[in-house]
């Protein structure tokens, strides 16, 4: 099949959701208000609170959620074929993904922009915040000690040019610069008014300067950064970037993470649409299989082609943006309608680009074929990384691109997705340390000083800390994918909560939320039946441990229902609109 045609379909279908299925659930389901006062006005404080402009919020919240990996889990899951990949990416986004970021967003919003573990203490009781602590504490800090290893490993030079094609030092300079040019326009913008009209243009072809002469092998080579003898190492990026995500943590939102962000998502705009027109005008084949039922050392199609893809359809980690940063910066509920929705179609356009480019973008049948001969083959980040990449260079250069420019590119989208998700991650990670200060009354932990500290602590023990000689982050890998899941389930659980007890149709989040913690508890099941098998003790201990964790959520929320039934007055004593 012509991957175009495919393509295009998938494109109307995402318009008719947006259009159709978001407006159900801003008028009908959630009743937005556009006189609605939200957080960011009542509580507004410069620092966290703060009044955003819908397009610039956009920004910031997108490229937070889109991270690594809607690119890197589709690059696994089309193992089993494009098509499953293609119809959960589409599907599961419009039915699940958006429904549970936007609902995680209005019911934040409602309860003084609390994160989504505070508004299941308020909903289902304090044991249920206590347990999503656990959770997002463990989801966070090991996502982002993995994606400080990743970013560390693509800046780093080459050892021999033979591994040249998964190192890429020439996003360096773009990227920091980005930081730098961020940094001035929030100065500009908000504090001396400068006009954001004039200072968006400015600040984004300044990057597009430094990509451009990134990009020249000299340039490369006359910063040092391609040679191993001269640049740092892995560990040394790494130090470099837990700097970094620790001042990101404590800067006000304003000053980096909302400029860069919004600046960072006009690039990814350009690279995505790029990525799109690529594939219209080259109009090339699928040379993966349709579907391939039992590849060779793969687990079963379900439940593990909805656990692989994870955030290109449905992520918990959203939740955490939705309720930690995002509802408590949204000027007007009505804007959560573009910005939860809407956010979740572009990056589930991402996991579709990452089928695409896994899918149609490689030479030929024979190549996928040797790609994908064994489960175990695509599991190493180089693999994953390397075929993204160059499947989407090969859309670029059907737009008369040559490749080298291309995969210079494309990697900068990579590392820039990576970072922002860094530095976002970092800070919610920062408010649920000081929320677990809060439950057992520690309150030094409320400073955002200590609490971000702490949090970038945790980040490196995931990083440095080595377990049968790789990082623990590395070596417990393999749990992110159903934590994560398990964590959407949750999201999904407390929002219908809410929805029941407000009398409202609870089953646009009900259904999705059965079917996430069945295919998530299924997965851990089964996950740890072969980590037994293997004798992997600490992943076996570690996925038990969570699974019991979110079994135990689920008979809480039954519990809160419950009392709904007992007490007619439960509703009315908790501290949410």
């Amino acid at each position: 099949m012509n991957a175009a045609v495919a393509t295009a379909i998938a494109l109307f279908v995402y318009v008719l959701g947006y259009v159709f299925y978001s407006r159900f659930l801003a008028e009908r389901v959630f009743g937005l208000r556009e006189d609605f006062e939200t957080p960011a006005h009542t509580m507004r404080d410069d620092v966290d609170y703060v009044p955003t402009r819908p397009g610039v919020l956009f920004g910031h919240h997108y490229a937070s959620i889109a991270g690594l990996a809607p690119m890197l889990g589709p690059a696994v899951a089309v193992i089993w074929g494009w098509l499953p990949a293609m119809v959960w990416v589409v599907m599961g986004a419009l039915l699940i993904g958006c429904v549970h970021d936007f609902g995680s967003i209005v019911v934040s919003v409602r309860a003084k922009g609390k994160s989504i573990g505070k508004v299941a203490e308020g909903l289902i009781g304090p044991r249920a915040k206590t347990l999503l602590h656990i959770v997002i504490f463990f989801l966070v800090a090991l996502a982002m000690g993995v994606f400080v290893f990743v970013i560390a490993f693509l800046f780093s030079p080459a050892p021999d040019p033979s591994q040249a094609a998964i190192h890429f030092p020439q996003a360096v300079v773009p990227s920091f610069g980005l930081m730098v040019v961020a940094a001035a326009i929030g100065w500009l913008g908000y504090k001396k008014g400068m006009s954001w009209k004039i200072l968006t243009p400015v600040g984004f072809g300044i990057l597009l300067i430094l990509m451009w002469f990134s990009k020249d092998p000299e340039f490369l080579a006359s910063t040092g950064l391609d040679n191993p003898d001269v640049a740092p190492d892995i560990k040394g990026w790494s130090y470099i970037l837990l700097a970094y995500a620790l001042a990101a943590s404590i800067l006000p939102v304003w000053s980096l993470l909302q400029p860069r962000d919004f600046l960072n998502c006009l690039l990814l705009y350009v690279g995505l649409g790029g990525l799109y027109l690529g594939v219209f005008v080259g109009a090339p084949e699928f040379v993966a299989p349709a579907v391939q039922l039992e590849p060779k050392g793969a687990p079963g199609i379900f439940p593990f082609v909805f656990i692989v893809i994870a955030c290109g359809a449905a992520s918990g980690f959203h939740s955490l943006v939705s309720s930690g940063t995002t509802a408590k910066q949204l000027d007007k509920e009505t804007d959560a309608r573009v910005i939860g929705y809407g956010g979740m179609i572009g990056e589930s356009m991402l996991g579709l680009m990452a089928v695409l480019a896994t899918t149609a973008g490689m030479m030929s049948t024979e190549a996928w074929h040797t790609h994908y001969a064994d489960w175990s083959v695509v599991q190493g980040l180089g693999p994953k990384v390397a075929v993204f990449i160059q499947g989407c260079s090969s859309f670029l250069e059907s737009l008369g691109i040559e490749r080298y420019t291309g995969a210079s590119f494309v990697s900068l989208i990579v590392v820039s997705y990576a970072l922002t998700s860094l530095d976002s991650a970092t800070r919610l990670l920062r408010y649920n340390v000081e929320e677990i200060g809060e439950t057992i009354g520690l309150s030094f932990l409320g400073n955002r000083f200590v609490s971000s500290g702490l949090a970038v602590a945790a980040i490196a023990f995931f990083a440095f800390y080595e377990v049968d000689g790789k990082s623990a982050g590395l070596a417990l890998w393999a749990l992110f994918g159903t934590t994560n899941q398990l964590m959407a389930g949750l999201a999904l659980l407390t929002i219908t909560v809410y929805l029941i007890l407000r009398k409202k149709p609870w089953y646009v989040t009900g259904i999705p939320m059965v079917l996430m913690l069945v295919t998530t508890i299924t997965a851990m099941i089964s996950n740890a039946i072969r980590f037994a098998e293997k004798e992997q003790w600490l992943l076996f201990g570690v996925g038990v441990f969570l699974l019991v964790v979110g079994v135990w959520l689920v008979v809480e929320a039954a519990l809160a229902v419950s009392r709904v039934v007992r007490d007619k007055n439960y509703t009315d004593a908790l501290d949410i609109e």
